[in-house]
């Protein structure tokens, strides 16, 4: 027993010696530290642009953009889609479960930094060779009844063992501490993706709901159109038999009846394919929400609010890509020092208790005790260079990682900046056409009035309902474009 205890007594002493060295090394963590790079950004919305000075649009305010921008636009059923898509996206669990996989992930490197306990224990029935290793030392001896020993030896017997372990690698160089830092920056990187996801989920939403919006009312007053001149076209047909226009003239609008009845099936096509996206969108059967969407809104529609976009350095901070880019770059740097590591020599401190006996009565015996305790070396010497080379990979990972942060940022203001001036120039163009629509309609008034006055045949009547119903065509259609605008506005500057 004192020989156990002055074994333990130094086999302690050389634990503490290995722990005392660990904590004077805690500090010292190979490979370079992350350095949280500053994103290029405009001092104001006056710079960086490309457009002309005509496109440039007031984006200050008070209050920034809310979260949930798609609530700007009053549309109940809109709202109600896009929380039904939050709930039940495909994409979007897919890349909830992604993160949760990278949590689980870092977890999982994190665990490294303990030590690790096992217990052990088995009984086995074995029988020994008669001219095997365990029966050599008879021959070393030289015991005269060699066989009769050596039988007895090699009779089959039962082994009963049972104990614990434990092992701890110390971290004297940082590698697992980079390791985690590496997982921490991919859950930094999954958790901006799934940001990504989810603005990506909301943008598609609205976007393919204001397209379904326009293409309907499009329908709706194709349709106007069409009996309007199908009108014209019956008294064209009646003047034609009484020969006070040329049958020429009767042609032409049939021609021109046929084409506008031609764009009809693709509108009706177009406005199936959107109900199905956003179908899609929310993990729903083709046709599932025709019932919901069949029935068009109010032509015209709530128009979008004014921008307010914050700072310019907010914006780029905001952005998912961005963030996205900086996680891998952080983690591109963290794994350098994971390489670099490598090449240094690792400490395990492990030690053994258990027991271990042929008899069955005497395994709970103290003398049946076995144990072992100490460190354990691992020095690479020669590997042929492959450690260094990991290195030199991992140290150009960084560096394409960095190009890469730098090209996402540029990336992000050059799309930015092209949004702005197509918001802008949808904005003007659409003031533009509100003011033909209202003209097209004093223009059918003032006709129908004449007409009414016996100043001008029905004719006049006709083709200015025509122009007023063209007008309000290109209206919706604008006004549908600048929807969808403010919606990609809101995409690029990472709101939501």
């Amino acid at each position: 027993m004192s020989n156990f205890h002055s074994l333990s007594r130094r086999s302690l002493r050389s634990g503490l010696a290995a722990g005392v060295l660990a904590l004077a090394l805690a500090g010292c963590a190979t490979g370079p530290d992350f350095v949280r790079p500053a994103p290029a950004a405009p001092d104001d919305w006056t710079s960086w642009r490309s457009a002309d000075d005509s496109l440039r649009m007031p984006v200050g305010g008070e209050q920034p953009l809310p979260e949930r921008w798609w609530r700007a636009f009053g549309d109940p059923l809109l709202n109600r889609l896009q929380e039904r898509a939050l709930d039940a996206s495909p994409d979007l669990r897919t890349a909830a479960l992604r993160f949760a996989q990278a949590r689980v992930q870092r977890n999982t490197v994190a665990a490294q930094q303990g030590p690790e306990v096992g217990v052990s224990g088995g009984v086995n029935r074995q029988r020994q060779s008669e001219y095997g290793a365990g029966t050599r030392m008879i021959d070393a001896i030289g015991v005269d009844d060699r066989a009769t020993l050596a039988k007895i030896l090699s009779e089959p017997f039962t082994l009963y063992q049972a104990g614990f372990d434990a092992s701890w690698e110390l971290d004297l160089w940082g590698r697992v501490r980079r390791s985690i830092e590496a997982a921490d920056a991919d859950v930094a990187g999954q958790a901006a993706l799934l940001d990504l996801a989810r603005l990506s989920l909301a943008s598609d939403v609205a976007g393919n709901y204001f397209e379904l919006r326009t293409t309907q009312r499009q329908i709706r007053l194709a349709r106007e159109d069409i009996a309007a001149l199908d009108d014209r076209l019956q008294l064209l047909a009646a003047r034609v038999r009484g020969g006070v226009v040329h049958h020429l003239d009767l042609e032409r609008q049939r021609a021109e009846l046929a084409a506008l009845k031609a764009q009809l099936p693709g509108l009706l096509a177009q406005e199936g394919a959107s109900i199905n996206q956003i179908a899609l969108l929310l993990g729903e059967t083709p046709g599932a929400l025709r019932g919901e969407l069949a029935a068009p809104a109010a032509e015209g529609g709530n128009a979008p609010p004014d921008l307010a976009l914050g700072l310019p350095s907010e914006v780029a901070l905001r952005r998912p890509d961005i963030r996205a880019a900086e996680a891998r770059l952080h983690r591109a740097t963290a794994n350098i020092g994971v390489a670099r590591a490598e090449l240094y020599p690792s400490i395990r401190l492990g030690a053994r208790f258990g027991l271990e006996s042929y008899l069955s009565g005497e395994f709970a015996d103290w003398g049946s005790r076995a144990w072992s305790v100490g460190p354990s070396l691992n020095l690479p010497l020669f590997d042929q260079g492959r450690r260094k080379s990991v290195v030199q990979l991992r140290e150009l990972e960084q560096q394409e990682a960095a190009v890469n942060y730098h090209q996402t940022v540029l990336k992000a203001w050059q799309e930015i900046d092209d949004t702005l001036s197509a918001y802008a120039a949808d904005r003007q163009q659409l003031r533009e056409l509100e003011v033909r629509a209202e003209a097209a309609e004093q223009a059918w008034q003032l006709a129908q009035a004449r007409y009414d006055g016996g100043a001008t045949d029905f004719l006049a009547v006709l083709d200015a309902r025509r122009g007023h119903l063209q007008a309000r065509r290109d209206l919706v259609t604008a006004q549908g474009r600048l929807n969808n605008r403010f919606v990609t506005v809101n995409k690029v500057v990472g709101n939501g």
